[in-house]
């Protein structure tokens, strides 16, 4: 092999090198690049899942609440009509009370 050959092979291997090594830069930059991608995708999916379990949690949390206030409307009513009728049947001697405390004086 002569001077030239092996200046000319030397001169091949640092083409081949340069190439390699464009090319070894590019696929890093693919590579971080679909990472990024990757990254947002599984942040925008996270996100989704928190504001989706959220919601549920807040739709159930309303649902009990609107039990618990239903019930508690049911009881006061209960109440509320209870008294009502106790009210009427005392009534009559209320008003007979009053009329006896009122001829007595």
């Amino acid at each position: 092999m002569t001077m030239a050959d092996v200046l000319r092979k030397i001169k091949q291997t640092e083409r081949e090198a340069a190439r390699k090594l464009t090319d070894a830069k590019d696929e890093a930059s693919k590579i971080v690049a679909d990472a990024r991608k990757k990254s947002s995708e599984l942040i925008s999916t996270a996100s989704d899942k928190s504001v989706s379990n959220t919601q549920g949690t807040l739709d159930a949390a309303r649902d009990e609440a609107s039990k618990s206030a239903d019930k508690v409307m049911k009881e006061g009513t209960k109440a509320v009509d209870s008294i009502s009728k106790t009210a009427n049947k005392n009534q009559e001697k209320a008003v007979e009370h009053i009329l006896k405390s009122m001829s007595s004086l």
